[in-house]
């Protein structure tokens, strides 16, 4: 037995029947979990020999009337999902950058039984900042979904455990980017500067989409490395009362 028809199985056994009822005449989850396998093989990259990058962040977009009627099952339908794909990755021997997650949403332009499968590879990303850390830091660094506090002298970003915030991507060097950041103080207010350097790395960087080796920075900045990109936040203090 295949591995689809083997988690049409199970979906079947986990929610009763339920879901294929409600689904009769709408989008089959088959047609999605197939539709996830292909978007890993479409979207694989070589990193050498025997290991290849898939996607690990999926988002199904799916018309509303579809979506409404997923949604006492969208938890189990998910989990489902996500041990498919990821069987499908271990059998094909794929590797993830990252968590796997997946999400549904909603899409105007669909009609009923249909849907759209869109994906990214993002990659894991750890550092060794404390959350009281990032809450006093005058300026932050978001990186798929995680903050870190750029306070002087600055942080070293990269792949190898030397860096301060480690991102498990291959097109990222072990050291592949610096921010330096120095406080400046006015008379009634403290302000940061913040700057970008690379670190002689393979690939280099874009700041706001143009490739240079160094760039100053303000908020709302972005900073791509590899298939990462970062953003920067400057934090408005808040004025005496």
């Amino acid at each position: 037995m295949g591995g689809l028809q083997k988690f049409e199985q199970r979906l079947e056994q986990l929610i009763s029947g339920a879901f294929a009822r409600a689904f009769r005449s709408a989008v089959q989850p088959v047609e999605i979990a197939a539709a996830l396998q292909r978007e890993c093989d479409n979207n694989a990259q070589i990193l050498s020999r025997q290991r290849r990058m898939v996607p690990n962040d999926f988002h199904v977009e799916l018309s509303p009337t579809d979506l409404e009627r997923l949604a006492p099952y969208d938890t189990a339908m998910a989990d489902e999902l996500v041990a498919q794909v990821t069987l499908h990755a271990e059998t094909q021997g794929y590797v993830f950058p990252g968590p796997v997650t997946l999400s549904f949403e909603s899409a105007d332009d669909l009609t009923t039984g249909r849907f759209r499968v869109r994906s990214q590879a993002q990659a894991k990303v750890t550092g060794n900042s404390t959350y009281t850390q990032v809450r006093r830091a005058r300026a932050v660094l978001e990186v798929n979904g995680t903050q870190h506090p750029l306070h002087p002298p600055g942080l070293v970003i990269g792949r190898g455990t030397e860096a301060d915030v480690r991102i498990n991507d291959p097109g990222v060097s072990r050291r592949h980017i610096e921010f330096l950041v120095h406080s400046t103080s006015s008379r009634d207010r403290e302000d940061v500067e913040i700057e970008v350097h690379d670190l002689g790395s393979t690939n280099g960087m874009l700041v706001d989409g143009r490739k240079v080796p160094r760039a100053r920075l303000s908020d709302g900045s972005t900073v791509r490395i590899g298939n990462t990109t970062m953003t920067v936040r400057v934090v408005e203090e808040d004025a005496d009362v």
